[in-house]
């Protein structure tokens, strides 16, 4: 028996094996397509039925740390980053240079300390030096009083 024999008959109407076959292929292509789209929409409600937490602060939040990003100006930190290593390295030659100058201040200050030796030893000898200035001063005042005495004694009758 082939399709094309095939015949239904209800009531008056007889139906052909062939019409048969399309019908039964567009029904079951039917009947998947509301079986899908049923199973879809019960997926929906499944999904809709769940709780979805509110992100309202979740928001707040990222919208907070945008802004404190772009305040400290973050964008920009590896070029602030690079001078300050910079900064570092020019501060660190100086502080050789500093440390040569505080070698050259020790030093000067021996210099110094032996430089007051020296002038205490001058105002010593200087102290000395007037001592015996002085006393050479009266030694000559001495002298030309003798002189003076002596003059006139020699001649008494000049003054």
């Amino acid at each position: 028996m082939s399709l094309a024999d095939t015949e239904l008959k209800i009531g008056d109407t007889s139906f052909k094996g062939v019409y048969i076959a399309i019908l039964l292929s567009l029904a079951t292509t039917l009947g998947t397509g509301v079986w899908t789209a049923s199973s879809l929409y019960s997926r929906l409600q499944g999904l809709e039925s769940q709780h979805i937490p509110d992100i309202k602060p979740l928001e707040e939040s990222i919208g907070l740390m945008q802004q404190q990003l772009e305040d400290n100006d973050v964008s920009q930190l590896k070029s602030k980053l690079s001078a300050l290593g910079v900064n570092l390295e020019v501060i660190m030659e100086q502080q050789k240079d500093l440390l040569e100058i505080k070698n050259q201040v020790h030093a000067l200050e021996k210099d110094i300390e032996t430089m007051r030796g020296t002038v205490k030893a001058a105002e010593l000898i200087t102290d000395k030096v007037q001592v015996f200035n002085s006393q050479i001063k009266t030694i000559e005042k001495e002298i030309d009083d003798i002189w003076d005495g002596m003059d006139y004694l020699s001649n008494p009758l000049n003054d």
